[in-house]
């Protein structure tokens, strides 16, 4: 291991055993803070130096050391925590000489902890002049030099720690993030919802057309998928009587990566009784609107250099509609899956065996030729009963679900039905699904009988809404990459 360290990490390695030989713990004990960087600008910014002298406020900081310099006995350095950092003035006068030898032997990196007076210096840069000085954490690794971080974007995913201690914004993003998700949580607690959570490992694939990841349980020798989606077990807390339900969690999906899509993702589904499709989309415009505010002070916003605006009312658009206003295409007319084939071969767009149906051959041209032409945030509705196995068939046109999906900038971020509550309907849907199936369709679903039977008990009329988090999360921080907005995203292995 020695072998393999660099100079500065065997220099860093050897000031740790110093510390030792002067008794002092080079990992350190909890440390008491009165004050983090934020609460002292935002108290004492406005003040002048002789006010703050005056005034004589003591604080206890602590923080990494992120910038030092030294001019004979006295020292400058900047400690930087959660909210930012601030100067720290030592003075070996003031702290004695054992903590100043202290000082001059620390590393950019380590991690301190200071109590003293909150003051300003010459140059009026609010600071804390040392009184006593605390070591707390050896960091036995150096940082990436100040001015460039970590340039591989990769290696920023990889080590998101030393990303978020060089890298303001990602910290502002990590920080936004449950804001937004708090704001979500508020706005459907206001409606009257029941927060809840349900299993991750399910026994029957359904609630969502999606590859699985397959898992083993040893004690009941049974094969579980983590879930695609939590739609199926909400719905049965309808049926149960809660009336109003919405769960925030992860979803797993063995499937493609790219900058919209992580094989683990957060999505919130919510479930109300007595609402149907248009309660679903003022809902997702009231929540959409609230989260902005919440997250930006303001519903207009920027998204890759276009101007979006997240104020309702959205416009709403008819899935045939659109790709007729695109391509000249007509699906309104009745026609046969022989004169729908015809079509898309002339318009080139592939069709697999399973998709071999007129439902299938509509959402393929919306996908082609229209969901990228859509820039503000737009309902999208009308989706083909083949593509929507658990929503309710439109009362005019059977050949469509009352359905809706929200895109915005070419993104979907949000799928809406009024729920499919007939059950012997929903028991032929899952059957026409297993069919799909057997023509190699692995993202189909499974028969769920319990759920048919959940449905004999009786469902309400229900309206039922999913809302990507992490995509929300991207377009109110400005990010186009869904690993800016992970924590810890997926990586191939080097």
């Amino acid at each position: 291991m020695e072998q393999n360290l660099s100079e500065q990490e065997r220099v860093r390695r050897q000031k740790m055993e110093d510390l030792r030989d002067k008794g002092i713990d080079p990992f350190g004990h909890a440390y008491k803070r009165t004050h983090r960087s934020q609460q002292i600008r935002e108290e004492f910014e406005s003040y002048t130096k002789e006010e703050l002298a005056e005034k004589d406020v003591h604080a206890s900081i602590a923080g990494r050391i992120m910038t030092k310099r030294r001019m004979g006995k006295l020292g400058f350095m900047h400690i930087q925590d959660r909210d930012g950092q601030i100067q720290v003035v030592v003075n070996k006068g003031v702290v004695g000489e054992e903590a100043y030898e202290i000082f001059k032997a620390s590393d950019i990196g380590d991690i301190i902890g200071v109590e003293g007076v909150i003051c300003k210096t010459d140059s009026g840069e609010l600071s804390v002049r040392a009184q006593s000085y605390t070591h707390l954490c050896k960091a036995l690794r150096p940082l990436p030099e100040k001015f460039h971080g970590l340039q591989d974007v990769e290696e920023r995913y990889r080590r998101r720690y030393v990303d978020l201690i060089m890298n303001d914004h990602a910290k502002k993003v990590a920080m936004m993030r449950p804001r937004i998700i708090r704001a979500l949580q508020n706005y459907l607690d206001g409606l009257g919802l029941i927060e809840v959570e349900t299993p991750i490992l399910q026994p029957i694939l359904g609630g969502a057309a999606a590859r699985p990841f397959v898992t083993h349980h040893n004690t009941l020798d049974m094969d579980f998928y983590l879930r695609i989606a939590t739609e199926l077990p909400l719905k049965r807390l309808i049926v149960g009587g809660l009336e109003g339900v919405y769960e925030i969690g992860r979803l797993f999906r063995n499937e493609g990566m790219d900058k919209s899509h992580n094989p683990e993702f957060t999505t919130v589904e919510a479930y109300i009784a007595y609402s149907d499709l248009q309660g679903m989309m003022e809902l997702c415009e009231g929540v959409f609107e609230n989260c902005a505010l919440a997250a930006r002070g303001t519903t207009e916003i920027e998204w890759e250099g276009k101007q979006i605006s997240l104020k309702a009312p959205y416009r709403r658009l008819h899935m045939v509609d659109g790709i007729k206003e695109v391509t000249g295409v007509d699906f309104w007319k009745d026609m046969s899956v022989d004169e729908a084939l015809a079509l898309a071969k002339e318009h080139h767009v592939e069709v697999e065996p399973h998709q071999r149906t007129v439902g299938h051959i509509i959402n393929l041209f919306y996908e082609q030729f229209v969901e990228e032409t859509i820039t503000q945030p737009t309902f999208v509705y009308g989706h083909p009963v083949e593509i929507s196995p658990l929503a309710k068939k439109n009362a005019e046109d059977p050949r469509f679900a009352d359905r809706f999906e929200l895109f915005i900038c070419g993104r979907e971020y949000g799928n809406a039905f009024s729920e499919l509550n007939d059950p012997i309907d929903q028991r032929e849907r899952f059957e026409k699904q297993l069919e799909l199936k057997a023509l190699g369709d692995d993202e189909a679903s499974e028969m769920d009988v319990d759920y048919v039977e959940a449905l004999e008990y009786g469902l309400p009329p229900t309206g039922g809404i999913g809302i990507g988090v992490d995509r929300m999360v991207m377009l109110l921080t400005g990010e186009d990459s869904i690993r800016e907005v992970l924590l810890f995203p997926h990586m191939k292995n080097k």
